[in-house]
């Protein structure tokens, strides 16, 4: 999953959380402040004592907090990236017809934020293509975010200029499978083989719809905290980032129509 600088797991503050955490753990008789103004100098020296020695003789116990830490915070973000869908849930599964993939009348709208340089976006093609010529009934939008530089920026541009010409999917399968470095050029290349106009093609890219477009997809994937492409909303029920397999994909969307 190509990272994305909107959340980041920060080890050493968690670090830090541990250690007041396992302290509090040992006080049997009352529960100390926040401060630990409740324990004297002794005390709190004896504590220490207490978690370095525990930790010496068990280490996994540093692991084993860190992790139930670690999934706490992510069920954390899940609850509320999900209530932000729900919040915002016509906002999130409306697109424009060219971005839509599947059935429009689907039951389960599946979203899906991609980047097209991301190459683990570009693993997911084969696999939507496959779970949506066996399940006719998903609604599938695909919005783009370009958050791998210039290059995702010249593709996403391209892709969402290329839908005033109906040629947005076309285009985008053409370039997510494309094996050369990405210039106006090869767009060009690329576009032209798909009919499209490429002076109406450089028109359009640089469109105030096309700006307002990036924009709004970018302040949703901040809106669920995504930190990486592909991310993943199934209807209202639930937020997968990365590269799924079919099987993964399928147990959410049954969930999803639950």
């Amino acid at each position: 999953m190509s990272r994305f600088t909107l959340t980041r797991w920060i080890p050493g503050a968690c670090a830090l959380g541990l250690g007041v955490a396992l302290a509090a753990s040992l006080t049997l008789d009352r529960p100390a402040h926040a401060d630990g103004s409740e324990f004297t100098a002794a005390q709190r020296a004896q504590i220490v004592s207490i978690v370095r020695d525990a930790l010496k003789s068990d280490p996994s116990i540093l692991a084993d907090a860190i992790t139930s830490l670690r999934a706490q915070q992510e069920g954390n973000a899940q609850t509320k990236a999900l209530a932000y869908v729900r919040a915002n849930q016509l906002a999130v599964q409306s697109a424009d017809a060219q971005y839509i993939r599947g059935n429009p009348a689907g039951r389960v709208t599946v979203v899906e934020y991609l980047d097209p340089r991301c190459p683990y976006c570009r693993r997911m093609e084969p696999i939507v293509n496959d779970l949506l010529a066996r399940d006719h009934d998903v609604r599938f939008v695909q919005k783009l975010i370009p958050i791998l530089g210039q290059d995702s920026v010249l593709e996403t541009q391209a892709i969402m200029a290329a839908a005033r010409q109906g040629g947005a999917e076309h285009l985008r399968a053409a370039l997510m499978t494309d094996t050369q470095h990405p210039t106006i050029e090869r767009v060009h290349e690329l576009a032209r083989a798909q009919g499209l106009d490429t002076a109406r093609l450089d028109a359009d890219m640089k469109s105030p719809d096309v700006v307002k477009t990036i924009e709004t997809n970018m302040a949703q994937a901040q809106g669920i905290g995504l930190d990486g492409t592909p991310t993943f909303v199934f209807g209202t029920a639930g937020i997968a980032p990365g590269a799924l397999s079919r099987d993964d994909m399928e147990a959410e969307i049954a969930h999803a129509r639950t």
